[in-house]
């Protein structure tokens, strides 16, 4: 099961103002829908979530609320026309808990370094782009801005470069391949840092395959619209640059949304204690004027 991260903190925000029907745009197994609709009684929530995996475990996990919640197999991009599909003009909330779930990290999907297994990557395993085709077909200089933009990483052009001289002789298939390839370029005093080597590349990879930083300003751009008064808008967030398009989406629309946290919100020490995976986390919530 996998633990959700500021689960009392998300979802009282989220229910501080009042109303009925929310939507929980990163449903993942079901965490923080479950305690939505525990805390209000009188709720609905609509779950959106690209996983199908992910998407029965949440069905069979929320099955004695299931007629006060509904699942869409979408990107929450979409999310006007689920809404749409479901009827709804406006709700009272959205939750999105961003980034990749424990389910998807001990998967055989290629998330995690730490497990053989083919590069894929793919939330959806219905779209084509895998992290197979990017890091085998594209050129060295996409590879690198990716790496560097997506992953934060110093070494991302001397990385690109080894990525593709050895593909020059074989395909990269798996995990471990990757790893080593990127392990390879870092010198040996930075090899055994706080986090391995190759965590920026997989975050970068991962992020160009589900296009979520894309996905995410999309998503963002639509919920003024589709809020009523008082709805919340609740954004929990896991490396800088996620936080930094949810913290400058409330600054550029000041004039739509009451900022309810002037600093995000982080787990406590005995939350991290208990999930180390949430240390990271940085939870931002505003309020439609």
């Amino acid at each position: 099961m996998h633990t959700p991260v500021l689960l009392e903190e998300s979802t009282d925000l989220l229910l501080g103002g009042g109303g009925r029907l929310f939507v929980d745009c990163t449903l993942g197994l079901g965490g923080h829908a479950r305690r939505i609709l525990e805390k209000n009684p009188q709720a609905f929530v609509i779950g959106i979530d690209r996983d199908e995996e992910a998407i029965e475990l949440a069905r069979e996990n929320l099955r004695e609320f299931e007629w006060r919640f509904f699942i869409y197999k979408a990107d929450f991009a979409d999310l006007d026309e689920v809404l749409r599909a479901e009827g709804i003009d406006k709700v009272d909330g959205f939750l999105f808990d961003l980034g990749v779930s424990m389910l998807q990290l001990k998967s055989e999907r290629g998330f995690s370094f730490q497990i053989e297994a083919p590069l894929d990557m793919r939330m959806d395993k219905d779209q084509k782009l895998t992290a197979y085709k990017i890091v085998n077909e594209y050129p060295e200089r996409e590879l690198a801005r990716i790496i560097w933009e997506y992953g934060e990483e110093k070494l991302s052009r001397k990385i690109a470069r080894a990525i593709v001289r050895y593909r020059k002789k074989k395909p990269i298939e798996t995990t471990k391949e990757l790893a080593e390839i990127v392990l390879s370029v870092y010198p040996e005093r930075l090899k055994h840092g706080r986090i391995h080597p190759a965590t920026r590349t997989f975050q970068a990879i991962r992020i160009e395959v589900n296009r979520e930083l894309e996905s995410l300003k999309i998503a963002l751009e639509k919920t003024p619209d589709l809020l009523n008064p008082k709805g919340r808008l609740v954004v929990i967030s896991f490396h800088s640059l996620e936080d930094r398009i949810v913290k400058n989406f409330f600054k550029e629309h000041s004039d739509i949304f009451r900022v309810l946290t002037k600093k995000p919100i982080t787990p406590s020490e005995e939350e991290i204690k208990m999930n180390p995976a949430s240390r990271s986390a940085k939870l931002r919530a505003g309020e439609r004027i």
